[in-house]
């Protein structure tokens, strides 16, 4: 079964906008491992306009699923993922004054600099995850930082499907194809919802792991946490 993997920024987001502590992310992050995920993603920015670096060290002490801490290595994002030591980090290439991730990795050009940090991540025993667009070359190109698994970039795919999913999913499978080939372990995130996340579990093959945070924090406005939890996971069945 692909585990899933709630990125909670978007509670963060809800109790920045009014100051104090509600909701909880602590709390929350708690309940959704009540519930049934597999692992809580949190993705802190420079700003800390949503999840606060902080929250990552709280988190820490509690969460007992998958911890997957996301973001750009600057050097302050390396010394918190070098305190938390989490199971598993997710290198991202997103600018400061972005609003959401929008590319993936460019393995070639930044090889060198992605095979230092990831021997350095490795190093506190956390699994390295590089985000990627579906291209086979940048998949190639993963292979050769020395990490461990990529991350899908699937916001393309979320965009067309609902045109023609097949043509939507096919750079992807490729993409898949190529990682399984070269053994890379394989996420997926980004636009995923109730609607899509399904066929793009049955036709990945070797999917590991999807983090979901904004379309499942939407939808649990409407169906509640517990539930909507429950609804991704059968999703993934």
């Amino acid at each position: 079964m692909t585990k899933l993997s709630v990125n909670i920024n978007k509670i963060a987001t809800l109790r920045n906008a009014r100051g104090g502590d509600r909701p909880n992310v602590v709390q929350v992050a708690l309940d959704c491992e009540r519930f049934g995920a597999q692992g809580i993603t949190v993705h802190p920015r420079p700003d800390e306009r949503h999840i606060r670096y902080q929250d990552v060290l709280d988190l820490k002490k509690v969460v007992t699923t998958e911890f997957n801490i996301e973001g750009n290595p600057t050097p302050d994002f390396l010394e918190l993922v070098h305190k938390v030591k989490p199971e598993q980090v997710t290198l991202v290439p997103d600018a400061p004054s972005a609003i959401t991730s929008n590319a993936g990795w460019d393995t070639l050009y930044h090889h060198d600099y992605l095979k230092n940090i990831i021997s350095d991540l490795k190093s506190i025993g956390a699994r390295v995850s590089i985000f990627v667009d579906p291209i086979v070359d940048m998949v190639a190109g993963a292979a050769q930082t020395g990490t461990d698994r990529i991350e899908l970039y699937t916001e393309a795919y979320a965009t067309h499907y609902g045109q023609n999913p097949a043509a939507a999913l096919a750079p992807y499978a490729r993409a898949a194809q190529k990682a399984n080939e070269l053994g890379l372990g394989i996420n997926a995130g980004h636009d995923l919802d109730l609607n899509n996340l399904q066929y793009l579990k049955n036709n990945i093959p070797g999917l590991l792991e999807v983090s979901i945070g904004h379309a499942l924090v939407c939808d649990a406005l409407y169906y509640g946490l517990e539930h909507t939890i429950q609804l991704y996971l059968k999703q993934l069945q």
